[in-house]
């Protein structure tokens, strides 16, 4: 056994495994009970806490713990609690046998059971490696630079309980390329011949520019020069990167016929080095920080998705980057905000002619493209900083938010940091929504925080292209832009803030504020229709928009996460028809409803 090998089964030490598992059973029945596939019984009460259980499919196995429900059917969970007992007898608390003790209830189709027992597997390991060496503190990532809290976040999606699967890494894989393990790695660059390789980029931006600014004049002749050397003309091939690994598992292989034919040829090492970042395909340049961003195929299977790149879709990619951004680059409240989407400026995709028949959908036809996108630190002015919007949800190992020591660090009171916050973050999304009818994916691993003074003063929004709907078909659009065009009933458009934003965020950033903040969630949530009070006073002519997407009603549509991966931990949203793909189960009480024609005090 190598030495990675053994450092990583010294991480597997039994009590971080069982830490592990206890938080991710407790993950389990909070998101399972919220989604309603487990529905627990109170039988008892214990200060300010019920006392629940649940029964596995069979009743052989019982889960008692103690729980408060707070807004939103969101269960806070006490972890130290939880027992589970077969008859008089306590058992171990072991996630694979939770998720098999209750398959039938959490209606897993036994087809999909193995691989999300695999993704299941992974999540606890990758879990096991961050409580057993990423152990820098909130107060420390507070201090912190971008890819330092980048590198030390914990809990990747809130939601979704299987969410580090990477299918495919073996254990070396991990320590190279997850982002909670790497020390950053080298692109291996290729070389595809313009009869197979598309090339597209925003105005003004050509290959040569691109080629310049990522690997300089200098490499950029010697790449020239390897191809002379194998009597190949350089005017005939594009040059890219790609993932270490997706060459050595993917093309090397599949590809292999392109490779003796010389149409994919290899060029060698880039100079860079680069950081994964939460969103595992993501490269960040840690050699030269205002360089782009790297997004590049990743044919591993992850949350629900083969983490493929379609060079159909990258073809048409910078023209959609060129029409939201001067669909929206007049706009004075989105500038008044600080408001700036990362730009995807430029792509490539390389097409196997084998597998061409197969149409753009097929994972073998995602194996071979890279995007570019603009790094946010060339909008910096002095005394800013960056970081993930995921970490308002870290907690360490130690059981330390770094929300709260973001506030302490600000001078700020908690209620006056969140006023600032919501202004930055969610004031942008309804502007977008209620004005433009565009809607992002502004979940926390997509927005990076532009902080001052440890205060968040506005946003970046990423992934702009691949994951943004637009409700209402404009003038003058272009044809690649037309595929974003989403119709759907006004109640289903406010899903955009109810579900991406109050369900999949706010629902656990009231937690910590109530656990750590001393902020009790009914305020919170009275700060939230504040702002949206305060957006619609200020957008007078848009009120039929807010009655009709109505922030305010009693209740609005459940929408659930994790049913979608039960059902198909394969392909678990048609890309190109996001809305249909969506699992609705009943209804759930608007947080902010209480808040109706009135304004929250500070």
């Amino acid at each position: 056994m190598t030495s990675v090998n053994n450092s990583f089964m010294l991480s597997l030490e039994e009590k971080v495994w069982h830490k592990v598992n206890q938080l991710y059973i407790k993950k389990a029945i909070s998101e399972f009970s919220h989604e309603r596939l487990l529905s627990p019984v109170r039988i008892g009460f214990e200060n300010d806490w019920g006392v629940y259980q649940i029964l596995s499919d069979s009743s052989e196995y019982t889960y008692i713990f103690k729980a408060q429900e707070m807004q939103l059917d969101h269960w806070k969970i006490d972890v130290p609690s939880i027992v589970k007992n077969k008859g008089d007898e306590q058992q171990e608390l072991l996630l694979m046998d939770f998720v098999l003790e209750f398959k039938e209830q959490l209606q897993i189709p036994e087809s999909m059971l193995e691989t999300y027992l695999e993704e299941i597997s992974s999540t606890l390991y990758g879990a096991t490696y961050k409580y057993s060496q990423n152990t820098t503190t909130a107060d420390e990532l507070s201090k912190g630079d971008f890819q330092l809290i980048e590198k030390n976040m914990i809990e990747g999606h809130p939601c979704f309980l299987a969410n580090n699967g990477r299918i495919g890494f073996d254990v070396e894989d991990f320590s190279k390329y997850a982002p909670e393990a790497s020390s950053g790695f080298k692109m291996l660059w290729l070389a595809g011949h313009k009869t197979l390789a598309t090339f597209s980029s925003i105005e003004g931006l050509s290959f040569e520019k691109v080629m310049h600014q990522e690997i300089g004049s200098l490499q950029f002749e010697q790449f020239r020069d390897e191809l002379k050397s194998k009597n190949l003309n350089p005017d005939d091939y594009f040059f890219f990167p790609m993932h270490p690994w997706q060459w050595n598992n993917k093309l090397s292989i599949i590809f292999s016929s392109d490779i003796a034919s010389k149409q994919l040829v290899v060029l060698g090492e880039g100079k860079d080095k680069y950081q994964p970042q939460q969103s595992i395909r993501t490269l960040y340049n840690t050699t030269s920080t205002d360089k782009y961003y790297v997004k590049t195929a990743l044919s591993i299977q992850n949350m629900g998705f083969l983490r493929g790149l379609s060079p159909y879709y990258m073809k048409g990619t910078p023209t959609i980057t060129t029409w939201i951004s001067n669909f929206l680059k007049d706009d004075e409240y989105l500038k008044s905000k600080g408001f700036k989407m990362l730009g995807e400026v430029a792509t490539l995709g390389y097409k196997n002619q084998y597998f061409e028949k197969f149409g753009s959908k097929s994972a073998y036809n995602k194996m071979c493209a890279v995007l570019w996108r603009e790094s946010p630190h060339q909008f910096l002015e002095e005394n800013q900083s960056l970081s993930t919007m995921a970490a308002l949800l870290h907690i360490d190992t130690e059981g330390n938010s770094l929300l709260k020591a973001w506030i302490d660090r600000s001078e700020l009171s908690a209620c006056e940091w969140i006023i600032k916050y919501l202004d930055a973050y969610l004031t942008p999304l309804l502007h977008c929504f209620y004005q433009h009818d565009l809607a992002f994916m502004p979940h926390g691993e997509n927005l990076i925080l532009r902080m001052e003074n440890s205060v968040p003063v506005s946003v970046f929004m990423k992934d702009i292209t691949e994951e943004v709907v637009l409700y209402e078909p404009k003038e003058n659009m272009p044809e690649e832009v037309s595929r974003l065009v989403v119709k759907t009933t006004d109640e289903v458009k406010s899903l955009t803030i109810f579900t991406d934003v109050f369900d999949c965020f706010f629902r656990f950033v009231a937690q910590i504020l109530d656990e750590h903040c001393d902020v009790s969630e009914e305020h919170f949530w009275g700060l939230v229709a504040q702002c949206i009070y305060q957006y619609q006073q200020e957008h007078p002519a848009l009120e039929e928009k807010f009655k009709a997407s109505d922030l305010f009603a009693d209740d609005f549509i459940l929408s659930c996460l994790n049913r979608l991966q039960l059902q198909n931990n394969k392909q678990m949203v048609d890309l190109s028809d996001p809305v249909n793909s969506l699992q609705f189960i009943g209804r759930i009480k608007n947080p902010i409803a209480q808040f109706k024609m009135s304004t929250v005090e500070v």
